[in-house]
């Protein structure tokens, strides 16, 4: 196995890591309901849940 020839040091391991950063999760407004969630992601609002400002199902008929 291949082993480094030098210890690496903090200001290069640290050089290497800065493009690992965590990015804030886009959020999108449903023009239907009005509700932030997040992108390509089904929500609940109602007791129904809802994908691309459609009804996938509907738990308010269920209940009644």
């Amino acid at each position: 196995m291949a082993h480094p020839k030098r210890k690496t040091s903090k200001t290069r391991r640290d050089k290497r890591r800065t493009h690992y950063k965590a990015k804030m999760p886009q959020i999108a407004i449903c023009s239907k309901t009005g509700v932030s969630h997040l992108y390509h992601r089904a929500y609940w609002n109602e007791g129904k849940l809802y994908y691309k400002g459609k009804v996938l199902i509907d738990n308010s008929e269920a209940e009644a």
